[in-house]
């Protein structure tokens, strides 16, 4: 108990020292260092990786830990130690190698890191020297000298340093005793020397029980049978060349391949000094590998070597002359490595979407590099292919991190296709590559682009209502919402009231719509701001201006002659059209300098003369701060007018009483017109001389006349008449926008004025 108090002290010393060791050395190899016996139980705690790393148990969490050699270790997630997952036998995993050691990974996210971890396993004493053989047979002339030697088998033993086979023991007799002997290799082997001369006619046979001991705390021991048998007189043993061969052989050379020559001679005659060839407790593996020639001793290749698989064998041959004599030696190969391992090249992390606005030296993969081969030729050297904006960096240990190292763009480059090219430094080198394909991600930093700087469209004035005029266009190249445009008016010189029922926009097609019938008299242009707005978060905009010029159309009711007076309906009057107009007519003579006047036309639609009578009494007269200066003039003025009026009524209704068409005393009816007839109210205001007429209606006419008097050459103006001039207007303006007019009933209306 106290030896294993102190053995367990020990180990633990030793933890703690490799655990310094790799505290202070982690700033430069960022390896973690650890140190346990060889066979622990499964879930022995190796080591607190969180401490060692200098995380926490919530970082250790988050970083998510992976380790490269499963088969032997685990993290726990709850604590952070490293524990054993499997079994751990050193024997299996370093051989014989005096120094035993795993060397694995530990690859982190969040960021992304990869740590180097060494666990150095100890041997401990679990295995016992062992003999191949059951027995070992020798035969020893009778003639032997005192002081001959005799090689005898060794005994293996999986264990190394204080664990391996120490020593070797034989039970007492007077005739041998046993001495260890150290092979080239270190290992050990018996030697069985001749004390005191042998007689085979007193004892033809003698039986040695040979012990192996290793240096095990407490030694571990193997046995096996020493079965002398005493022959006649052959006192010459094989003596090899030299004790130990060493020779060097390229790995892959082809089968039959010459190795060396060992050579034993024997100074005996005749058959006691034909000596024969063979390999000393050879593995099966090493005697599939290579052939003996027992004759000649020639040692030549019988399969493929393979540097990476063995760099070393050991052969032990023994020389047997004709009689009982053996010698042994030992032959050493080293295997020469060849460059014929290529670099492979593996993903340990990789993103597949990248967005186009991540940061320069974002890491997009972690690559691992690693070739079988030693030397130059596992020296390893990795690129890119092709003119990308990424780039490789070495971290440690054929480790590289791919980064980007240049801004991306998806909309000029939406994926990269990405060669990785690992080559050695053997000669020649050899290379092996890896493509990915790398995908960029859209994220919303275009925003949407007018097809035009500006816009300007024409409408004529009178277009329907819902009809459209315009249509503008933007486009985004970015993808999906980043992409989807939506249009809408953000700002107008109309009034914000108004502008609704003006104009409206489609969101998804940019088409302009009026949503009124436009008047040039009223609006002649207006200008929109309109904004087309991608779908991204955080939206991005564009505003573009547009103007709208409302062209003029004759849309006048009326035309009027310049000669005759005479005035006519342009068109056929609309539900539209408002039942009140209003007419200024102008009328200029040539004389020098010319004199004008000017009369207000009110005119009202009805399906019948009694009603529009009301309208006619009751239209309301301007107000107008005037109108009471001149009011006596007026009324003068209206009665001699009407007095005028009444004597022009009479004079024709004699000249008609003659006239033999029953059509001119249609005005006459009863029932169409009154006798003192209807007033259209005067306006004072308006026109140098106004007038007053009589209003009559005639039925079933396909048009309707407002007729002045025709005048006679001596009264007719020059060309010049004031209709003619562009400074004065003829205008028409709706007043009961509630009185509608049946488009199947035609009026004839005429005016007479005094001469």
């Amino acid at each position: 108990m106290q030896r294993s108090s102190r053995k367990a002290e020990t180990m633990k010393n030793q933890v703690l020292f490799l655990f310094l060791l790799s505290f202070l050395g982690g700033g430069i190899s960022q390896q973690i260092q650890y140190a346990i016996p060889e066979e622990l139980a499964k879930g022995s705690r190796v080591g607190n990786l969180a401490n060692d790393l200098r995380l926490s148990v919530q970082e250790f969490l988050a970083r998510k830990l992976r380790v490269s050699a499963e088969d032997f270790f685990s993290v726990s997630a709850e604590s952070g130690d490293l524990l054993v997952s499997g079994r751990i036998d050193r024997e299996k995993i370093c051989g014989r190698k005096s120094e035993c050691a795993l060397e694995f990974e530990m690859v982190a996210e969040n960021p992304m890191n990869v740590f180097h971890v060494i666990v150095a396993i100890q041997d401990i004493n679990d295995n016992a020297p062992r003999f191949i053989a059951k027995a070992i047979d020798l035969e020893i002339c009778e003639s032997a000298l005192p002081g001959v030697k005799f090689p005898l088998d060794s005994a293996q033993d999986a264990d190394v340093e204080s664990n391996s086979l120490k020593m070797y023991t034989i039970n007492p007799n007077e005739h041998f005793s046993l001495s260890t002997k150290e092979s080239p290799d270190g290992s050990k082997y018996p030697e069985l020397l001749l004390e005191k001369p042998l007689d085979r006619e007193q004892q033809r046979s003698h039986q040695l029980i040979l012990t192996a001991m290793d240096g095990g705390d407490p030694p571990l021991s193997g046995t096996t049978q020493i079965r002398i048998r005493v022959t006649d007189a052959n006192d010459n043993a094989p003596v090899f060349s030299q004790d130990a061969y060493r020779v060097s052989l390229q790995e892959n050379v082809p089968r039959g391949t010459s190795v060396l020559r060992v050579m034993a001679t024997d100074q005996d005659e005749g058959v006691n000094a034909e000596v024969t060839y063979a390999f000393l407790n050879a593995p099966t593996s090493t005697s599939l590998l290579f052939n003996l020639n027992p004759n000649t001793g020639d040692v030549t290749t019988n399969g493929t070597l393979d540097f990476e698989e063995t760099s070393r064998y050991m052969l032990g041959i023994e020389a047997k002359d004709g009689g009982v004599h053996t010698a042994h030696c030992n032959v050493q190969i080293d295997i020469v490595d060849e460059n014929d391992n290529a670099p492979e090249v593996t993903f340990m992390s990789f993103s597949n979407q990248i967005p186009e606005d991540s940061d320069l030296g974002t890491i997009i993969a972690l690559i691992k590099v690693q070739d079988q081969d030693s030397g130059q030729n596992g020296l390893v050297t990795c690129y890119i292919q092709e003119e990308v904006p990424f780039k490789l960096e070495s971290t440690s240990k054929n480790y590289y991190k791919l980064v980007i190292d240049r801004a991306l763009d998806r909309e000029q480059m939406a994926e990269y296709d990405v060669t990785i090219t690992a080559t050695d430094k053997g000669k020649p080198s050899l290379s092996s590559s890896t493509s990915v394909t790398l995908h960029i991600g859209d994220v919303n930093d275009n925003a949407p682009v007018f097809h035009q700087a500006s816009y300007v469209v024409h409408v004529a004035e009178n277009k329907p209502a819902g009809a459209s005029i315009a249509q503008v266009s933007a486009s985004d190249p970015d993808l999906g919402p980043n992409g989807l445009v939506s249009y809408s008016i953000v700002a107008s010189d109309l009034e914000p009231r108004a502008l609704s029922s003006y104009v409206s926009v489609s969101a998804q097609s940019g088409v302009v719509f009026a949503q009124r019938a436009f008047d040039h008299e009223q609006l002649r242009a207006f200008e929109l701001t309109l904004q087309a707005r991608d779908q991204g978060s955080p939206a991005l905009s564009a505003n573009v201006s547009l103007r709208v010029l409302v062209g003029d159309r004759n849309d006048n009711l009326f035309s009027l002659g310049l000669r005759t007076g005479e005035v006519r309906t342009a068109r056929a009057l609309g539900d539209r059209d408002a039942a009140r107009q209003r007419l200024l007519v102008a009328v200029r003579d040539g004389g020098q300098p010319p004199l004008s006047a000017t009369a207000t036309l009110y005119l009202i639609f009805a399906d019948s003369l009694q009603k529009a009578l009301p309208d006619l009494s009751d239209h309301p007269t301007p107000s107008d701060p005037q109108a009471e200066l001149q009011f006596y003039l007026v009324v003068a003025l209206a009665f001699i007018s009407v007095l005028f009026l009444l004597a022009v009524i009479l004079a024709i209704a004699l000249r008609l009483r003659h006239s033999s068409s029953p059509a001119a005393w249609g005005c006459f009816q009863p029932g169409l017109c009154s006798k003192s007839g209807p007033r259209v109210p005067l306006n004072y205001n308006e026109g140098t001389l106004p007038y007053s007429y009589n209003l009559c209606v005639a039925s079933h006419l396909a048009k309707t006349k407002f007729n002045f008097p025709n005048l006679t050459p001596e009264m007719a103006p020059p060309r010049d008449l004031l209709c003619e001039d562009p400074s004065v207007d003829i205008c028409a303006s709706g007043e009961d926008p509630q009185i509608a007019k049946d488009s199947s009933f035609s009026s004839h209306v005429s005016f007479w004025k005094p001469a």
